[in-house]
């Protein structure tokens, strides 16, 4: 249970907001400035604190982020990484995965690719308690259900 000082201190939210941005291209204008700026939120402030945070992404990946909005006119920025598809699709090298999957093979990665996409998705706070086989078994899966083939190691 919250102690009464918890529950003095907490901020009213005003409102939640869930966005997909290019990682390092937060711009005052559409979808950001829309979809945040009705809330009478500082974009210039969030627009540097996002492309601040998403530096260490490449340009093109696409960063999920959630707003939350407070009645002060204040945010709060959560920031995960890219997608694991986004991941399989640029370790394999294909732009969608297969219309098939199960009957028709888009692409094969190695066990190796599925490690280096696990240690990266560990640090996301979802997956922090999580360990390297569990979230490499999950994207097993995901390569699975798009058609990627993955294998020990490749011929």
């Amino acid at each position: 249970m919250a102690s009464l000082k918890e529950i003095l201190t907490r901020r009213p939210v005003a409102a939640t907001v869930r966005l997909t941005i290019p990682a390092g291209g937060a711009k005052p204008g559409p979808p950001v400035g829309p979809a945040v700026g009705q809330y009478k939120v500082n974009l210039m402030a969030f627009c540097k604190d996002f492309n601040a945070r998403t530096q260490k992404y490449k340009p093109d990946a696409p960063i999920s982020a959630t707003v939350t909005v407070f009645k002060d006119n204040t945010f709060e920025l959560n920031v995960r990484s890219p997608s694991v598809t986004w991941y399989l699709k640029k370790a394999a090298g294909i732009e969608s995965g297969s219309g098939r999957a199960g009957h028709a093979v888009a692409s094969t990665l190695t066990l190796k690719h599925v490690y280096e996409i696990a240690k990266v998705k560990q640090a996301d706070p979802y997956c922090q308690y999580m360990s390297l086989e569990a979230i490499s078994k999950s994207i097993i899966g995901t390569a699975k259900s798009m058609g990627i083939k993955v294998e020990k190691d490749l011929d």
